[in-house]
Parts: structure tokens; sequence; C-alpha cells
């Protein structure tokens, strides 16, 4: 399986701390050695970054932990391969234009059957995975749904893209992230945790590496920044465990539904 990691915030966060701790869990304290990727929003534009090397070896990697990148909606994911081979298109997270944004996929788990399940007319895989399969399929029903103009209730996009996700979690595994760079849904059928930080502001301590924050320094009383990942990445913080089924909807760090 792979590990999946997202952040959404208020203000312009760097995620330089979280990302130090997924970037060991790929290939060194985990197994998850067969690339990774991660995109920031910044406005209307993002920045993708992809390398199919683990990335606790990747200088790609090492670029993300060290330089503090600020954006308000970002998405990363370390990879396990089980559909498709490793190589740079199989690499999430997948980016798609959709309504003149930018919409971005990260998916750990497996589906079986999902060729003849997941019909697809306008949005063609690049790669080989079952989760850009996924992905397209979902941005089919999207457009087939709404058509061409993006509608002005994006809730009741994502409750609708909620739905979907039920029908691909009865194909297998189907942990998921997916934003539009302003909303981002988490959709878990077995392993994702997320925590929401805000004042008061408190340390914490990495599970994977040696460091240590204290985000009363490095924040204002008005921030809130919301960290999603497969496993929790502190040890002296409390994480909420997602359940089977559970659709988390958040909007730059506060959660709607």
């Amino acid at each position: 399986m792979c590990e999946l990691l997202a952040m959404s915030a208020n203000v312009p966060t760097d995620i330089c701390f979280s990302f130090s701790g997924l970037m060991e869990r790929g290939g060194r304290t985990g197994p998850h050695k067969d690339g990774f990727g991660i995109t920031f929003y910044e406005g209307k534009g993002c920045r993708n970054f992809k390398d199919s090397q683990p990335s606790c070896d990747s200088a790609i990697a090492t670029l993300i932990k060290d330089y503090p990148i600020k954006s308000k909606t970002v998405i990363s994911h370390i990879r396990q391969a089980n559909r498709g081979g490793i190589c740079l298109e199989n690499t999430h997270p997948f980016t798609r234009e959709l309504w003149g944004q930018s919409w971005t996929f990260a998916h750990n788990g497996q589906l079986t059957g999902y060729k003849q399940a997941l019909p697809i007319k306008f949005h063609i895989p690049i790669g080989t995975t079952d989760s850009e399969r996924a992905f397209c399929w979902i941005l089919d029903q999207i457009f087939e749904k709404y058509g061409k103009t993006k509608p002005r209730n994006m809730k009741s996009v994502f409750k609708f893209i909620a739905k979907l996700c039920a029908q691909l979690k009865a194909l297998g595994v189907y942990n998921m992230m997916l934003t539009d760079g302003v909303y981002l849904l988490a959709y878990c059928t077995n392993h994702l945790h997320w925590i929401t930080r805000k004042a008061p502001f408190g340390k914490a301590t990495l599970i994977d590496a040696e460091m240590t924050v204290d985000f009363q320094k490095e924040t204002t009383d008005n921030d809130v920044v919301t960290v999603i990942s497969t496993k929790p990445l502190t040890q002296d913080e409390t994480w909420q465990k997602m359940e089977e089924g559970d659709a988390i909807l958040f909007k730059f760090g506060e959660r709607l539904s």
C-alpha cells in the first residue's frame, strides 16, 4: 500500500515538518519506495514535484523538505506499487483541469475489476494505475452531471464526489484525497488520520525523524492548519482516526462536514 499526506490551511503555510516525516517512510522507515509526489496550490496555479525514486533518497524530496514553499492546500503521496510499473506517469498525485481549475488526486489502496466498472469517455489516463483511472472516472462523472459550467455551490459537488467514492470503495481498498485548490475531500476505507492545529499552539515531535517544532513560534493566533495523513506523523499529539466510509470535507483548515 501507499501513504497519503495533505494539508488545508487558512494562511499560506509550509509543510516541511510533516513532509520530513513522510519522506522517511518512503524507503527508510517504511516500504513505500516506488516514488513520491507532491502538489502545492498557489492562487490559480500549482507546483507539481514527482520522482520515481524512493523519497528517502530523492534529491527532489530533499528540496521539498528544506525549501519552505507556502501554500493553503497541499497533497502528497509515497508509493508502494501494486498496479502499474514504477515510472513517472504512474506516480501520484495526478492533476487534471476541470472548469479552468487544476484538480489533484491521490489514492492509497488497490481496486479490482476497475476497467470494467469504471468506463471513461473524456478524461483518459496517461499511466496504467487503477488510481489514475478512478480519478478520470470521477472527473467524467462530474462533467456528465454538471456540464461545462462550474456550479456556484461547490459543497454540493463534493457531496456528489463522496457518493462516487462509496461506489469506488466497493471495488477494494480506497483511501483518497481530492482537491480543487480550495476544498479538500478525504475519503477513508481503512487508514486515514487528521489533526487541526490552532491557538493555543504547542510543540510536536515526528515519529520517523528526530525533529521537533514549536508551532507557537511559527504561527499567529489566527492560523488554522489541518494535516491529514495515512498514519499519525507525530508522537505527542492527538490525531483523529477516520472510520470506514467517512468522507470529510475541509476548506482552508476548517472542517465543513
